[in-house]
């Protein structure tokens, strides 16, 4: 992959909170499936698990 500027990444809008993020490394094989742009984000999307 050639180096890119960060305004040259390619982004998506948060499902939780609908922040824009950008693309990271971490997710190069999984981008299409990545929804929420942190963790935080991922687990207050879910309902709460009670037990």
């Amino acid at each position: 992959m050639k180096m890119r500027k960060k305004a040259d990444l390619p982004y998506k809008l948060c499902a939780h909170c609908a922040l824009p993020f950008s693309w990271r490394k971490k997710w190069e094989r999984d981008w299409e499936q990545v929804k929420y742009c942190s963790e935080r984000c991922r687990r207050s999307a879910r309902p709460a698990e009670k037990g």
